[in-house]
């Protein structure tokens, strides 16, 4: 492992630390506590860092914090930045009157939010938001010296982003491609009128990333001392309708829609929806808005999980204006050219670790071209290995024993887009792999 410091991720490595480790995967939604209103907070991931720090692990991995869309799907967010307000716990708000708001108003959000039923009804965010906005036009903001600051550190993504969030209530909730055209093509005399009749709208949005910035903090603090480390997860893609993209369309192709190309298990491939980027302009600006999203998930992580890296070397994209039925049919990988994959994707990644004091991670599934495995490797960043799909491909055509891994991955169970380990025994494990176990 003495190769893993002569690579770009050195530094990252000597502050982790190069030894085998353990962790845990949970989505902070899928938690709940005896104190939770409807929905795990960030108090409650303190509860969550005590269980792994008591079973022996010493990482928990947490799916994107990221404000959910109307999808409810952390991997297709409204920013890059903004976190989802419903993990605020309304009961640890600092800056704020500690009697409000009254214990009632919270018990009858508890109350009607209390039966889970194996699912999370999203509905908890609105209620939350409608205490929080009475809290906040009861808590004076002006002269708070941490939010002020707060708000001039994340200058580049905060004014936009909170902007969008009032303007998205303005226009119904429709996404930003369908707004009045002052807005859509975002006219300054337009968006400066409505910055001027919406300050308390706008203002608010900033007050609950500031809140959300505090509390997650807290709970990474508490990590620290307990010697767990937290890792996040950085979606490659970002929702067509989000800040990011109504802020700056020209790190986007619009045109296109990221998906996979057919293959065995999608006959006519995946479409996401999601643009693809126009990395020439991002690399024009000089990665700043790369570099800026890392910068804000320092503030929080140890580790960032780099989702569908592969998509960083090509990515499949559809034109936009292909119908919906052919799903990933009509797709090409982009760049074209294959010999360009290679300096594509690792120019990026390179510039991720010169900007970042976090450890990265590659999800690298699938069908994955080796200038993606060569890069990672040269570059001493892990990829994934899932139990269920780590096999002998070419003699056995059986599970790989644990030694036969490889050295620098993360090996799990399941994955955010499979089933649980628990399913996929029960359910899956007597089908999909019945002539393996059969063998043995």
């Amino acid at each position: 492992m003495d190769e893993l410091l002569k690579t770009l991720s050195k530094d990252k490595w000597q502050r982790i630390g190069i030894q085998r480790r353990a962790g845990a995967l949970v989505p902070l939604f899928s938690v709940y506590s005896q104190d939770s209103l409807g929905i795990a907070d960030l108090r409650d991931l303190r509860l969550l860092i005590d269980w792994v720090s008591l079973s022996g692990n010493s990482i928990l991995q947490l799916l994107p914090m990221n404000e959910l869309g109307s999808l409810f799907c952390p991997y297709d967010s409204l920013s890059s930045f903004a976190l989802e307000p419903a993990y605020l716990c309304i009961r640890e708000l600092v800056a704020v009157d500690n009697r409000q708001p009254q214990p009632g108003k919270i018990a009858k959000i508890k109350e009607k939010f209390s039966n889970h039923e194996g699912y999370v009804d999203y509905g908890i965010k609105t209620e939350k938001l409608k205490l929080l906005w009475e809290i906040f036009l009861s808590n004076p903001t002006r002269g708070l010296a941490d939010f002020e600051e707060f708000r001039e550190k994340n200058s580049y993504w905060l004014g936009d982003s909170c902007l969008y969030k009032a303007l998205k209530t303005d226009q119904q909730g429709r996404p930003w491609y369908e707004w009045l055209d002052e807005f859509r093509e975002r006219d300054k005399k337009a968006l400066t009128d409505f910055q001027n009749t919406h300050q308390k709208e706008i203002l608010f949005q900033a007050w609950l990333q500031w809140q959300l910035y505090e509390q997650f903090k807290a709970a990474r603090v508490y990590a620290r001392e307990k010697g767990i480390l937290l890792k996040g997860d950085l979606p490659i893609l970002v929702s067509r309708d989000s800040a990011d993209v109504w802020q700056h369309p020209e790190f986007f192709k619009l045109e296109f829609a990221a998906g996979a190309p057919p293959d065995m298990y999608c006959a006519k491939g995946q479409r996401w929806g999601m643009p693809t980027y126009n990395w020439e302009r991002i690399k024009e600006d000089k990665y700043r808005y790369i570099k800026e999203k890392l910068r804000y998930a320092e503030n929080f992580y140890d580790i960032l999980r780099i989702d569908h890296v592969v998509g960083l070397f090509r990515i499949w994209s559809i034109p936009y204006n292909e119908p919906l039925e052919n799903q990933g049919l009509g797709g090409f990988f982009e760049p074209q050219d294959e010999s360009l994959w290679r300096g594509h994707g690792y120019n990026i990644l390179k510039t991720m670790l010169e900007n970042t004091s976090m450890l990265l991670c590659a999800e690298d599934l699938g069908v994955i071209p080796r200038a993606c495995t060569e890069s990672l490797r040269e570059l001493g960043i892990p990829g994934n290995e899932v139990q269920r799909w780590a096999k002998d491909w070419k003699e056995r055509h059986d599970f790989l024993l644990p030694d036969e891994y490889r050295l620098l991955s993360v090996a799990m169970l399941s994955t955010h887009d499979s089933t649980c380990w628990r399913t996929w025994w029960q359910d899956e494990a007597g089908t999909v792999d019945e002539g393996m176990f059969l063998r043995r």
